[in-house]
């Protein structure tokens, strides 16, 4: 399974940090942007690189990041066989759900309301969480395409 991350300014300090975590804990990621931090960047432009590669390989997951993480799922939610969850802080059952229930596989994060520590903990819990293979849940996400 790849990784794919990216962000737009708003998010690259905690994409860096979280790309280093996974790096050291071997997971096979890609970065797709930005590469720098620049104000004026628009969160598209690197989202819908990151979320064009799941739409290709649904098996693989995509972690973006943004101010808020609404946009950026927006973006990535237009693509077909993506399903992008957000995070932005509160219960960590979400990203637990996101995945148990939905088989998200983007995680947008919201860079701006979270601790490094917290959003690097929330990434790390929902690689980890598996799909639950429900019936109930397989139906209803088939419904999605």
């Amino acid at each position: 399974m790849r990784i794919f991350l990216a962000t737009d300014h708003a998010g690259f300090k905690l994409k860096e940090k979280v790309k280093k975590v996974l790096v050291e804990k071997s997971y096979d990621v890609l970065d797709k942007g930005a590469f720098a931090p620049n104000a004026d960047d628009d969160y598209p432009d690197f989202i819908q690189v990151a979320a064009r590669e799941i739409s290709n390989s649904p098996q693989d997951m995509a972690i973006i990041f943004g101010g808020s993480g609404q946009g950026e799922a927006i973006a990535a939610n237009r693509f077909p066989h993506v399903r992008a969850a957000v995070f932005y802080g509160g219960s960590e059952e979400i990203v637990k759900l996101s995945r148990e229930h939905n088989n998200a596989n983007v995680l947008s994060i919201g860079a701006r309301f979270l601790g490094d520590e917290e959003a690097i903990h929330a990434i790390l819990l929902w690689l980890e969480t598996p799909f639950s293979g429900d019936q109930r849940h397989k139906r209803r996400i088939k419904k999605l395409a």
